[in-house]
């Protein structure tokens, strides 16, 4: 399980991240570097972390699912996870 503060840094960067979407666009369509640096360094995109959406963990994160490994074998062998039958792991 993340801490709490780690998930709300993670939503701060999100807010972050769309708030300067458009003007970051805007700058990189003009080739305006230096007004690219004047933007927060966590309304970067590339800053965010993906985690999973139930435990907020960060490793072992499958993007097709949005949830961690652990968390999708779990949801697997309770049979939550539709279309998916549980081999003998």
């Amino acid at each position: 399980m993340a801490k709490e503060s780690m998930k709300a840094r993670e939503k701060r960067r999100q807010k972050l991240v769309d708030r300067y979407a458009k003007k970051r666009a805007k700058l990189k369509e003009e080739g305006d570097f230096i007004g690219l640096s004047r933007l927060p360094r966590n309304s970067n995109p590339i800053r965010l972390h993906n985690r999973c959406m139930l435990t907020g963990r960060p490793k072992g994160y499958m993007r097709q699912f949005g949830i961690s490994r652990i968390t999708f074998r779990e949801m697997a062998s309770k049979g939550l996870i539709p279309g998916l039958k549980k081999a003998s792991w």
